[in-house]
């Protein structure tokens, strides 16, 4: 039988609208599957859905479990693991202590225009451009506004990406030092259970990696290097099993319980997705109404492709480029919905047309 052709595929959810059987097919994968569930933590062996939506193929490679043990045996690793995690953990709040100021001060920049949208109005900035518009800015005036504005929000998206930059070099210090004093190549354990993983995979044809709790997920797929395992073997991966595999993983969320929160660099992936973010369940948890939000977002975030990976949403690497089936949309830099072909001739700036569009409709 002919091997599939090696390629990444990066899907919306499966929960109630499975397509993973339609791609494994799609790119000749009939034989055995290789399943990553370690993002659904001691849940991981509840795969009876998946199985059955896949032909019972799937050999699952209990990541979570298997990690477990190797901690068990070796105590000295597990201390060395918890002592990484507590540092990202800490990390990541002073990270969140400035990423706060700097988001509000680009939102209210964002939102601050004589055409501002509704959003906006409740700054005293915004209050006040709006005051100014009803008394008769004419369009020249305007337009100076607008320049100035835009050299300010450039600043602002400048700021955000030094800041998430910063806090990935940050990240990877701790990463690097693990790396050297734990020297995990060296544990027997540890080594034993990498090389039964890469035996699994090797006799698969392909490997499907599920979401969960992104990062467990991703820890695990860290410690056993499963980067390294999968030997070119095709991958198709949704939820946070996507975030994992890009080049840094982006929580968000703009509509939890306690209100809308802040985009965050949470860590480095594993790199096999490169050049996107990805956005699972987009439309439940962005505000893709507020255009201007969503600029700021896919401004701070490029040149990378911000991927909406909705229900039936399919994108596809060929180790070179990206490809986005029909009804799969990206985010572009004007802060609207698009295909990736139509979001690369888009004005960054031409989201001020709409939301003054939002602006004039609630006066109305």
């Amino acid at each position: 039988m002919p091997q599939p052709q090696a390629r990444l595929i990066l899907l919306g959810p499966q929960r109630n609208a499975i397509t993973v059987a339609e791609e494994l097919e799609a790119i000749g994968a009939f034989g055995r599957v290789a399943l990553i569930t370690a993002g659904w933590q001691e849940r991981e062996d509840d795969d009876g859905n998946l199985q059955q939506a896949i032909g019972h193929r799937g050999v699952n490679l209990y990541l979570h479990r298997r990690t477990d043990e190797v901690f068990a045996e070796d105590r000295e690793l597990f201390a060395a693991h918890r002592k990484r995690q507590d540092q990202l953990r800490l990390l990541r709040d002073l990270y969140n202590v400035r990423l706060d100021a700097y988001i509000s001060a680009a939102k209210t920049l964002f939102h601050h225009s004589p055409h501002a949208a509704p959003l906006a109005y409740r700054t005293y900035a915004a209050s006040t451009a709006q005051f100014a518009a009803r008394m008769g800015v004419d369009d020249e005036e305007a337009q100076d506004h607008e320049a100035m504005l835009a050299v300010l929000r450039d600043d602002a998206v400048r700021t955000l990406r030094e800041l998430d930059a910063h806090h990935l070099r940050l990240i990877a210090d701790i990463h690097d030092r693990f790396e050297a004093q734990v020297r995990p190549h060296d544990r027997p354990e540890l080594r034993r259970v990498r090389q039964e993983v890469a035996e699994v995979i090797d006799q698969c044809d392909a490997v499907a990696i599920a979401g969960g709790h992104v990062a467990t997920l991703l820890g695990r797929m860290r410690l056993l290097d499963i980067r390294q395992q999968l030997g070119g073997k095709p991958v198709i991966a949704w939820s946070a099993g996507a975030m994992v595999l890009t080049d840094r993983v982006v929580l968000f969320h703009d509509r939890p319980p306690e209100g809308p929160g802040n985009a965050e660099v949470l860590d480095i992936g594993l790199g096999l997705a490169p050049g996107v973010v990805a956005l699972p369940h987009a439309t439940k948890r962005l505000a893709l109404e507020d255009m201007p939000r969503m600029a700021m977002f896919a401004q701070r975030f490029s040149p990378a492709l911000c991927l909406a990976l909705d229900p039936y949403a399919r994108a596809r690497w060929n180790g070179e480029s990206w490809s986005l089936d029909a009804g799969t949309w990206c985010i572009d830099e004007s802060g609207r919905l698009a295909s990736k072909e139509v979001a690369d001739e888009l004005d960054p700036n031409s989201w001020i047309e709409g939301a003054a569009g939002v602006a004039l409709s609630v006066e109305q």
